[in-house]
């Protein structure tokens, strides 16, 4: 709709008052105008409000998050900017350091530090974490936080580190919150309000380049594969919201030829008729992925970014472009790509572990034009892949949908290969979230004029489904937050367990409970007004009727639900089972006889007060149900802190005095070493290292053990290595077996008290370790075994983190390990962190 003169007017005159402020300075200093949702948000961050902006990939939320260093530079405070992964911080960093020189811009990963006192610092959000809780002097002058990717805070794992930081955080800090379009932004907005304060709630839902949905179908091998949309245009040629009609009868088609071209048995024929069975029993040709990708090039609509669910699927993806060989890039520009990838990795890693890691095949694979991307790829290749994708040499990228997070990789058109992937416990469908953020990579802003969003038809492909995810712009956010171990020491070290308690009931995931409480509070209230009317219905002038309906009740019980769970209990011995129904039956003839003798039984008006007694009953019941998860939801978060307390006092770590109606909780020299393990097995490590399970262990055999608290396999097994380092009666073996032990009781002691259990460890990797320790090259270590480099190379910075984390906590705990020698935990750490695993990926 055209705006009004009067419109356009008072949109001029804010433009004018607008480009007198720091925001409309840094606005003019783009070579295009900025989007209204980027001014209001810079508008309300230079006004000192925090800012939670909610818009679509590649809307261009990230000028928001410059403006905040812009104005962290021209007010003489720090500014951090906090990314969910370590690829993301070193793709920001570089932009930073292009930006403001790399004497201004700092870079803190965990394992990587560059600069940390700079005056803008890129780093994880977990560095940040621990800043807080250590009280870093770090935080001196600090004004500003940008939370990249703040909807992350879902993730099960990590997402708890979000709430963290943002409760914890300094209160004259400003925050900048980028998220994803989701469906309660506001109740997100609200809870952010709630713990910093004016809180200003940017959303766009527009994106700048507009979106087109496909489907690619074949029909076989002999045909090419073909492009159809998956809703109707209008006569100028945009897509609609209307399903086309014309692509489910293509894949009806399609059907029929393939169930013409099935081998029909006689069962086949008796199951399904002579003609077949729909949709269920046929099997349509699935186009072959080099196909996909010739087909799109000559389409013109690369470059690409093809999501394949799967590592291996990826891996083999290239393969298969190999062996048909397509090329999608001239003689020059593969000769370009090979100078751009012998420059990246000079010097960077021996030639040894460049052959072990396939580096000759995945050159070969780039210099074509096409290239993964996964965690199973070491840093330097995937860095490889970004930089070639982003210069346009690179054309096709095979990913999962890691790469959907956040790496600045727009493309012209990206490829879904199935709506459903898998998600280690078996095939789930893509949720409308998932899917917005696979297609939010299509389309380039200021190169492309729209976008591309390609599924390949595939098994149980259905148009409606895929409509329905497009269709669904938004999905909810919802808090992963539970206290940990650590996060209790670290909160009662600096604040008495009221204050922690009360900390804790300001987190996200309480705010979600607390607003669905008010529902059940309501319904709760109403539940007790209807009983207290039925009490006042029934009143009987012979009795207390409310006792006589109690004893209706139970004798109801005990008949139907105590005998029926008699019947399905499992005794020793028939006498046993004689016993149990024998005081059954007594306690039902005692029941009978009080029923039967109680006076209300003699009411004249008996039956219409049983009317209003059994209302009674079954709303008591329902209020029961309420009251109860009520309870469960108020204050739950607190209460799971009240059970780590208590573990925690049992163990020693924490000590309780009572001061008149008051517990106290003081950390003791145990609590004081905790709070250096950030580990997600936290409290197992400090047991481990207490009890001295770890005392007389050489480096290798220390760095073989601890594996285990950090390995998380990628397919079930039984946890035992190929083979134990020393021979099953070594000290690995038996270190194996003191942590096993040591497990099970710490784990039985949680889940007394009302915590989930945890999993178990996993030694799968010590004799790789121990090898790796020793000196062995990534070849060997690798050998034999189906980890890839990517996935050894981060359990090895994994475990050089934790060895460094027990380095710290036996400082601060050295009389409690006396026996640990931190020479050896140094010296197993260095050994870790050698070669490939040495590289940061920074450079």
């Amino acid at each position: 709709m055209t705006a009004s003169p009067a419109e356009r007017y008072r949109s001029f005159i804010r433009r004018q008052r607008h480009d007198a402020t720091l925001s409309g300075r840094f606005a003019k200093s783009f070579p295009f105008d900025l989007d209204d949702f980027q001014i209001n948000a810079n508008d309300a961050l230079e006004s000192g409000s925090n800012v939670l902006v909610a818009a679509p990939t590649g809307a261009g939320k990230t000028i928001i998050a410059d403006f905040a260093v812009y104005l962290a530079r021209h007010r003489g405070v720090k500014a951090f900017y906090t990314t969910p992964i370590k690829a993301l911080s070193n793709q920001k960093y570089h932009d930073l350091v292009d930006t403001y020189g790399q004497e201004s811009v700092g870079l803190l990963t965990g394992d990587t530090a560059v600069n940390p006192d700079a005056g803008i610092v890129v780093m994880t959000t977990e560095v940040l974490r621990n800043m807080l809780y250590e009280r870093s002097s770090s935080l001196d002058s600090l004004g500003y936080v940008i939370l990249d990717e703040v909807h992350y805070l879902a993730d099960r794992f990590r997402g708890p580190v979000w709430e963290e930081v943002i409760i914890h955080l300094p209160s004259a800090v400003r925050i900048v919150a980028l998220s994803a379009t989701v469906s309660n932004v506001e109740d997100f907005s609200g809870w952010i309000s709630s713990v910093r304060g004016d809180t200003a709630l940017i959303v766009s839902e527009h994106r700048p380049v507009p979106l087109e949905q496909h489907v690619l179908i074949q029909q076989d091998d002999a045909h090419e594969p073909e492009l159809i949309d998956l809703y109707k245009r209008t006569a100028r040629g945009e897509q609609t919201h209307e399903l086309n009609p014309w692509l489910p009868r293509q894949l009806e088609r399609l059907d029929r030829q393939a169930t013409e071209r099935r081998p029909w048995s006689r069962s086949d024929r008796s199951r399904h008729g002579a003609h077949g069975g729909g949709r269920d029993t046929v099997h349509r040709h699935t186009p072959r992925r080099w196909a996909v990708v010739d087909e799109l090039d000559f389409l013109d609509l690369l470059p690409g970014i093809y999501f394949i669910f799967s590592r291996t699927g990826c891996d083999k993806a290239v393969e298969q472009c190999l062996s048909a060989g397509l090329k999608l890039t001239t003689d020059d520009e593969s000769e370009r790509i090979r100078r751009i990838v012998d420059d990246m990795v000079d010097g960077q890693l021996s030639h040894e572990d460049l052959r072990a890691l396939g580096f000759p095949r995945f050159r070969f694979a780039v210099e074509a034009g096409f290239a993964p991307h996964h965690a199973g790829m070491i840093a330097l290749f995937r860095q490889i892949v970004e930089r070639l994708f982003e210069m346009g040499l690179v054309r096709m990228v095979f990913a999962t949908e890691t790469l959907a997070l956040g790496v600045n990789m727009p493309a012209r058109c990206v490829v879904i290969e199935r709506l459903e992937k898998y998600d280690g416990t078996g095939h789930v469908a893509l949720t409308p979230g998932e899917f917005t953020q696979l297609t939010g990579r299509a389309g380039r802003r200021g190169v492309d004029s729209i976008g591309h969003a390609v599924v390949v038809d595939h098994e149980r492909f259905l148009p409606s489904t895929m409509a329905a995810l497009s269709s669904t712009r938004v999905y909810p956010l919802h808090s992963s937050f539970r206290p940990t171990f650590n996060m209790a020491v670290n909160l009662l070290n600096y604040s008495d367990y009221s204050t922690a308690r009360s900390t804790l009931d300001h987190c996200f995931a309480q705010w979600e409970a607390n607003r669905s409480a008010e529902a059940l509070e309501a319904r709760i209230n109403r539940l007790g007004d209807a009983i207290a009317s039925y009490k006042k219905a029934f009143a009987c002038s012979h009795g207390d009727f409310r006792d006589y309906m109690e004893i209706r009740r139970d004798l109801s019980t005990a008949q139907k639900d105590d005998r029926r769970a008699l019947k399905r209990r499992a005794f020793r011995t028939d006498a046993e089972r004689s016993e149990a129904f024998r005081r059954l039956d007594e306690r039902i003839a005692t029941l009978k006889r009080r029923e039967h003798d109680h006076p209300c039984r003699s009411c004249p008006d008996l039956d219409r007060h049983l009317v209003w007694g059994h209302r009674w009953i079954r709303e008591s019941r329902e209020l029961d149900r309420a009251t109860e998860a009520y309870d469960n939801r108020t204050g739950s978060v607190a209460h799971e802190f009240d059970s780590i307390c208590d573990v925690l006092e049992s163990l020693g770590y924490v000590h309780r005095s009572i001061r008149g109606a008051r517990a106290s909780l003081r950390l003791t020299p145990k609590g004081d070493m905790l709070r250096r393990l950030y580990s997600e097995r936290d409290l197992l490590l400090a047991e481990l290292m207490t009890r001295g399970v770890f005392d007389r262990l050489g480096y290798r055999e220390l760095a073989a053990v601890v594996s285990s608290l950090i390995y998380e396999p990628r397919r079930s097994g039984d946890g035992e290595p190929r083979r134990f380092p020393g021979g099953d009666d070594g000290p690995v073996s038996r270190t194996s077996k003191g942590i096993m032990d040591v497990w099970g009781e710490v784990d039985s002691l949680c889940v007394d008290h009302g915590l989930d259990k945890s999993l178990p460890v996993d030694f799968s990797i010590c004799d790789i370790v121990y090898d790796w320790t020793g000196g062995a090259p990534l070849s060997m270590v690798l050998e034999h075994s189906d980890i890839t480099g990517g996935d050894f190379v981060r359990s090895m910075k994994r475990l050089s983190d934790l060895l460094g984390q027990m380095l710290e906590a036996c400082g601060s705990g050295s009389g409690l390990i006396p026996a640990m020698d931190p020479a050896i935990i140094r010296q197993a750490r260095d050994r870790v962190n050698r070669g490939v695993v040495a590289y940061s990926g920074v450079d």
